[in-house]
């Protein structure tokens, strides 16, 4: 299903206005690249994204689009990028993308510029729970009791197990996405996101787990999160090693795909060797244990479990610790089957689950021509090495208690 992202780069910035001496929020440098490249690398970077429409504003639209160029030219895309230039309103930005759109675009995310953190899983759970809704929203339980209140007096306190903090991407089926614009322009109605427009026309809209780092910089207290400097992190590495007995048990998968036709995994989770490794790796740029002290093979909440969802847990806590990985090294080390019909796929595949260009996620296969349990075809073994970068640890690493 063709499936584009339109980023929004049109607003005025008033509100920062003062603190950036009149530089619109979308033009302001984190590590040395303006706010409206960061999350098109992102999009760009993963499988299912076809393409990006850049909404700017008119009298800065050649001012954008060179500096967007500049960084395509260091770090190219591979995927077409569209430009147009925005509207007044934010839902009149939305309609100028969505009109940028090629005809066969069927899925479309509305991500804001001011979202540089924006990650990939974040942006696949949208896409996957798009099968179910017209609509989907990552949102954030809301923590503090939240009050309504007319002028200075509290009429309601509204049900805080209910309310979310709406972040972007937000995702649509395009045809849905089309007819709400068409619907809330007919009645005159002014929306503050997509979604509100599809929900005011009756279209079903969802809710993922979102991501605090996703964060938007909207006030002048939210420049301190652009200051981060190369030189305030140190580089890490993480080496991951996983075996796998071959028998009676689970279907064979690697790095998230079917295997057709290998020989079936003795495990306790689904038995991706691979993403095992991977996730040792990922701990061991933490100084964090290993996968066994995390989801132990005890514990009959991971019996079958699928390791891309491990791995999405062990992502988010890398990003609650400043971890930004580099380079991804893999190795699948076995007798048989044969790897080569799947490498692509599975390099790919991890590679969006990252959040990494494919040029930057590497995969190898090999055997111990005919030596040892590999060689004797009783098993698989890989291994992972994973480089990265993170703000210098004062203490030891921590997770959100979202488990």
């Amino acid at each position: 299903m063709s499936t584009w992202t339109i980023i929004l780069a049109g607003g005025s910035g008033s509100r920062l206005a003062e603190a950036t001496s009149g530089v619109k929020k979308q033009f302001l440098h984190y590590l040395g690249r303006p706010l409206l490249w960061h999350s098109a690398a992102t999009f760009a970077a993963m499988p299912s994204i076809e393409g990006i429409v850049m909404v700017a504003p008119a009298e800065e639209l050649e001012t954008a689009r060179a500096l967007f160029n500049e960084c395509a030219a260091q770090s190219p895309l591979g995927v077409p990028v569209r430009w147009t230039v925005g509207g007044r309103r934010r839902q009149d930005s939305s309609a100028q993308g969505l009109a940028s759109l090629p005809a066969e675009c069927r899925r479309v995310l509305i991500h804001d510029a001011a979202r540089p953190f924006v990650s990939a899983p974040l942006t696949q759970r949208v896409l996957d729970a798009l099968e179910c809704f017209d609509g989907v929203v990552p949102g954030i339980p809301v923590t503090d009791t939240i009050k309504q209140a007319q002028q200075d007096l509290v009429s309601t306190t509204l049900p805080r197990h209910e309310l979310f903090a709406i972040q972007t991407p937000q995702g649509f089926r395009t045809a849905a996405l089309d007819q709400a614009h068409k619907t809330v322009a007919d009645h005159g109605i002014d929306v503050t996101d997509d979604a509100s427009m599809l929900e005011y026309s009756g279209g079903r809209v969802g809710v993922v787990a979102g991501e605090r780092s996703n964060c938007k910089i909207t006030t002048a207290e939210d420049l301190r999160m652009l200051t981060a400097s190369p030189s305030t992190r140190i580089p890490c590495t993480g080496w991951g090693y996983d075996v796998h007995r071959y028998g009676a048990g689970r279907p064979m998968k690697l790095g998230g795909i079917p295997i057709t036709n290998g020989p079936e995994i003795i495990a306790h989770s689904d038995g991706d060797v691979l993403l095992h490794a991977l996730m040792d790796a990922l701990l061991g740029c933490l100084g964090a244990g290993d996968i066994g002290e995390h989801f132990p093979d005890t514990d009959p909440r991971w019996d079958n479990a699928n390791s891309s969802a491990l791995l999405t847990d062990v992502l988010d806590w890398c990003r609650f610790n400043g971890l930004i990985l580099r380079h991804v090294d893999m190795t699948v080390v076995c007798q048989t089957p044969k790897l080569q019909p799947w490498k692509h796929q599975i390099r790919k595949t991890v590679a969006a689950l990252l959040g990494l260009a494919e040029h930057h996620c590497n995969l190898k296969a090999t055997t111990e021509e005919g030596l040892g349990f590999t060689g004797h075809k009783e098993g698989i073994k890989a291994i992972v090495l994973v480089t990265g970068e993170r703000e210098t640890p004062t203490h030891e690493s921590t997770f959100p208690e979202s488990r």
